[in-house]
């Protein structure tokens, strides 16, 4: 009786680890996410740090499915939670969650940190964040964890056929170059010269990301900086956009296209996408209610003009609605305005996405 028992408990261990490890292979096969960039895609690595880029208390995550703050820079999901609900998976966790492990790395990984930009010396005023050389390093540390779970060989292939999403560049702006009146960087250089000093430095990171195994590496410019409700509360005339802040993304976005083709064009394939986030910004901005929005000038959550001063806290004024508002708080889109974002990554036309949207990259992909 003993023996048996012995016998059938073996059994449904053997049967056990089978299961579990069908699941990893299955997950192995499902498509990785990796993430890169600043506060419109930190889905909570800043949590972990100390620093006072945050958005880890209320009424952040009012719309997020749990009703509570998660790190993300939104009332509810952030442009990577929609992106993964599009793909049918979940969405990857953040770097620095120590929930990362076992088959939830498969899933892929969350790199991004509020605050940062494309240079090291961007929001040295949050102080501890997760620079964009700090996440690529990050990168390999993940890519050593996942070849110990899955071997090296599965490993590079997870992600070498994942979906990467960076997005850089708008603090490089609002949080260096015209953070303060005659910044080192503004007396260092005259606009023009900045853009072309960051598209170089950028170039050199999307180079390193493809040299870690990226290869298929979605790029979203920056959005209407000038039209965000901070700006409008502090640099507005009259009601209307920062005209030097839409400067500076009327030279950045273009030059930033071009830089992403000439770098596909040398790699000899398609490896990265330029995503118009400027134009799908634009749409809404400029006529909120075609999309459904009353205002896409007032935040949702804050004070002062437009309520885009200061942080958005419990002592904010907070608009009933979200989803009629464009901007959940003084920099960040609401939910909603991030799901018009993402379905213009999915399936939008050239004017929005070159050489192709995220629709086609996933049926050419799933062919080969």
């Amino acid at each position: 009786m003993a023996t048996s028992s012995s016998a059938c408990s073996s059994y449904w261990a053997v049967l056990g680890l089978a299961v579990v490890l069908a699941a990893i292979v299955h997950r192995a096969d499902a498509r990785a996410f990796f993430v890169f960039g600043d506060s419109l895609v930190d889905s909570g690595n800043n949590n972990y740090l100390a620093t006072t880029a945050r958005a880890d208390s209320p009424p952040y995550g009012i719309d997020y499915p749990t009703r509570q703050a998660t790190g993300r820079f939104s009332n509810g999901l952030n442009i990577p939670d929609i992106i993964s609900e599009q793909m049918g998976s979940e969405s990857p966790l953040p770097f620095l969650s120590p929930e990362l492990r076992g088959q939830r790395l498969l899933v892929g990984a969350n790199f991004a940190s509020a605050g940062i930009g494309i240079l090291n010396d961007t929001g040295v005023q949050f102080i501890n964040i997760i620079r964009m050389y700090r996440q690529l390093e990050y990168f390999q540390q993940y890519q050593q964890r996942v070849g110990a779970l899955i071997g090296a060989e599965q490993a590079k292939r997870l992600v070498n056929q994942a979906l990467v999403l960076i997005t850089v560049g708008g603090n490089d702006f609002v949080n260096n170059y015209y953070l303060v009146p005659y910044s080192a960087r503004s007396r260092q250089y005259d606009l023009p010269d900045y853009v072309k000093y960051l598209i170089s430095e950028y170039r050199e990171l999307l180079m390193k990301l493809y040299n870690l195994g990226a290869r298929r590496v979605l790029v979203t410019g920056t959005g209407p900086l000038g039209c965000v409700p901070a700006e409008l509360a502090t640099r507005s005339t009259n009601g209307g956009c920062s005209a030097e802040l839409q400067r500076a993304a009327a030279l950045y976005n273009p030059q930033l296209e071009s830089m992403i083709k000439d770098v596909n064009r040398k790699i000899g394939s398609n490896v990265f996408i330029a995503a118009n986030t400027h134009q799908m910004h634009t749409d809404f901005v400029s006529n909120p209610q075609a999309f459904g929005f009353t205002t896409s000038k007032i935040a949702c959550c804050g004070q002062g003009p437009y309520n885009g001063i200061g942080l958005c806290t419990v002592l904010s004024n907070l608009c009933p609605n979200r989803d009629v508002y464009a901007f959940w708080d003084p920099f960040h889109p609401s939910e909603k305005a991030n799901r018009i974002i993402v379905q213009q990554i999915m399936t939008g036309s050239t004017q929005y996405m070159k050489p192709m949207n995220l629709s086609t990259i996933m049926a050419l992909d799933s062919r080969s």
